[in-house]
């Protein structure tokens, strides 16, 4: 299962990255191809939408956006989370209960729920997707940074770095960060999943990606209206979107499991 997530993942990715030299054209009408099924055309293997547009070319440029969309996003949260959960465990004080309560506050709120307020209040568009996403994700790379650094900073060779008296800075670099590496990468596995899902929600609804751009979930909501004749218009990106948000998850237990041995044959 695990290789088969792996190789899910590397598609996704492949697509994503090379989607540019690909002959693909996600917004060219067909109106001899509509509501094409899957093979019915040797330029259509997936079929088309309401308008002949190829759905595999869709999907490719869906995928693109997605992966984008969730690199950026994790990597900003990532980025952020870490950082003021490095900051709140390390100092301590009012300033972890100041960052404690902060992270109270955005935890109170569904994850879901503030993007879609952040997206509305930004408006549609991906740059903007990406910003709510990215304030919608910090808070559990925050969470995770500060439960690790709160029994790093006692270990032996933090004190030793602080007693010698090491810049802050230079001990969260070097006697920190490190250690962060394993759980963090953990976390941004099944923060990808959230990633790619959340983005397709919030073009389901109108706010993320607009038309005539290609989205897994602007595809869905344009399918679902004729569900009833044409079915492949929702599972074609609603399988896509399925196995990628499967394969990461699966990579993060994976990844979960191989850390969690090694920390063990540590001990």
């Amino acid at each position: 299962m695990t290789r088969l997530s792996i190789s899910v993942f590397l598609i996704w990715t492949i697509l994503a990255l090379f989607s540019g030299l690909l002959t693909i054209s996600p917004n060219q009408v067909d109106l001899n191809a509509l509501f094409a099924t899957p093979f019915k055309f040797d330029h259509l293997p997936l079929g088309g939408d309401e308008l002949g547009r190829s759905l595999l070319d869709r999907l490719i440029a869906g995928a693109q956006v997605s992966f984008f969309v969730a690199l950026i996003s994790v990597s900003l949260s990532t980025l952020i989370g870490t950082a003021i959960g490095i900051i709140a465990a390390y100092f301590g004080g009012w300033v972890d209960r100041l960052i404690s309560r902060i992270i109270d506050i955005f935890l109170a709120f569904p994850g879901l729920l503030l993007a879609i307020a952040m997206a509305g209040m930004l408006g549609p568009g991906i740059d903007n997707v990406i910003i709510a996403l990215a304030m919608m994700g910090w808070v559990g790379f925050a969470r995770l940074a500060r439960s690790q650094v709160m029994s790093l900073k006692q270990r032996d060779h933090v004190l030793a770095a602080t007693a010698l008296g090491q810049p802050t800075l230079r001990i969260m670099q070097r006697h920190l960060l490190p250690f962060l590496a394993a759980p963090l990468l953990v976390e941004a596995s099944y923060g990808v999943a959230s990633a790619v899902i959340a983005e397709a929600g919030l073009s389901f609804l109108g706010l993320g990606v607009q038309p005539p751009q290609a989205s897994w979930g602007s595809m869905i909501r344009e399918g679902v209206r004729y569900l009833l004749i044409a079915p492949h218009l929702v599972l074609v990106p609603g399988i896509a979107l399925s196995l990628i948000v499967l394969s990461s998850n699966l990579l993060g237990d994976a990844l979960r499991d191989h850390w969690d041995v090694i920390s063990h044959s540590k001990q």
